[in-house]
């Protein structure tokens, strides 16, 4: 880096040319940041997001990720914070591997995070039908400490990666990397019946490593329906969109809704078109708002009604029922590969849900709505029957 203002030397870019790396070694730069920290906190800003925890700390010899020193950093960053405002939480975006991403979850580093691993999984499932690793995830890592939270989520404004650990994978007698592939293959439409939409994004033709870009709307197959299918591929579309937010907005944690997944937004090809973004496929579903699609939301016979709506119903059903407070959250053998089951219980409330993947209608056994009292529970969300039939893409609740 050279020029006016600038000493000539080098500049650390772990992702973009115009992503600098700050270089914490020098404790100028923590006291700079831990100012500005604290003047966003006397804005009234209640959560930073500390981008890329893994990340922060170099040295030379290793690989730059996860380094002790990352901890220690957030640590003292931590303290700084309890001090000065008490109030202020830090939520940690860390898309590493799952054994890494808890670490940096606790009281005293990042009392929320993303949950990259939930996200990826719901994807997963909704390709390939199948809630085996999904279930396996939410019951082995899943748990955390109690002063601290999940932050749930279905899309953000960066790609998917498929950050589940092979090790999890290998369990269940899949291949991680073939996979990861598949999944790609999957989400870019490349795949023989795919109901995706989705963009390459930093693909490696030799490797096949590949993230993926689009909005949930896309992904889920909604794009593809309204432009070469029908009205049958259309409510799919919905209710694969709708059963992935059930999800977030049940299981322990808080939700997070991406701007414009609330109306089903599709991908905007436009990005193409602005020399600053058209090498940056994540502008697919970074779209200028569309305020005619809005004003449609409270019409259940459009699309954009039907998603809205939806979404408002199942944020109303998260808010009336208590059982849906704090972030326990116990999974359900349903013994049936489509459907995923968890239980929610808070307060002496409880609340249980099952969840089908599959476009085909599917049956919970019978001993297993007797095992968790489903006979005679209310239900609370979705059009199947107590009798244990769920239909396609459904998203059930009793309580």
């Amino acid at each position: 880096v050279g020029g006016e203002g600038y000493q000539d030397g080098w500049v650390w870019t772990t992702f973009h040319s115009y992503q600098w790396d700050l270089n914490y070694a020098n404790p100028a730069v923590f006291n700079r940041m831990a100012e500005e920290m604290l003047f966003l906190a006397n804005q009234g800003v209640e959560v930073l997001r500390l981008d890329a925890v893994a990340f922060i700390w170099k040295q030379l010899g290793t690989g730059c990720e996860n380094l002790p020193e990352a901890h220690t950093l957030i640590q003292a960053f931590n303290a700084v914070a309890q001090i000065a405002s008490p109030a202020l939480l830090f939520k940690s975006e860390a898309i590493v591997h799952p054994d890494d991403v808890v670490k940096y979850i606790s009281p005293t580093e990042c009392q929320l995070s993303y949950n990259p691993l939930l996200m990826a999984l719901l994807w997963n499932s909704l390709a390939t039908r199948k809630t085996d690793l999904l279930s396996q995830a939410l019951a082995t890592r899943f748990k955390i400490n109690s002063e601290t939270a999940w932050v749930n989520y279905v899309r953000v404004h960066d790609d998917i990666g498929w950050t589940f650990s092979d090790e999890d994978a290998a369990m269940l007698g899949v291949n991680g990397n073939d996979h990861r592939r598949f999944l790609n293959e999957f989400y870019l439409g490349r795949f023989n019946g795919s109901f995706s939409r989705g963009l390459p994004f930093q693909e490696n033709p030799i490797t096949g490593d590949c993230r993926i870009s689009g909005t949930c709307a896309s992904l889920a197959g909604l794009e593809k329906a309204l432009h070469e299918e029908g009205e049958k591929e259309v409510e799919l579309a919905i209710r694969r969109i709708l059963l992935i937010h059930g999800v977030i907005l049940t299981i322990g944690g808080i939700p997070l809704l991406y701007l414009g997944d609330e109306i089903g937004t599709l991908n905007d090809y436009a990005y193409r078109d602005d020399p600053a973004h058209e090498r940056d496929s994540r502008w697919v579903h970074r779209p200028r708002a569309d305020w005619e699609k809005y004003e449609k939301r409270n019409d259940v016979d459009t699309v954009e009604g039907r998603v809205f709506q939806g979404l408002k119903m199942l944020i109303e059903l998260r808010k009336r029922h208590s059982a849906f407070a704090g972030g326990e959250s116990e999974i359900i053998p349903t013994e049936n590969e489509h459907i995923l089951g968890f239980m929610r219980t808070h307060a002496g409330r409880r609340a249980v849900i099952f969840a089908n993947f599959s476009e085909e209608t599917q049956t919970i056994p019978a001993r297993i709505l007797e095992q968790y009292s489903i006979h005679g529970k209310k239900r609370l969300h979705g059009k199947s029957a107590s009798d244990g039939v769920i239909d396609a893409l459904d998203f059930l609740v009793f309580g």
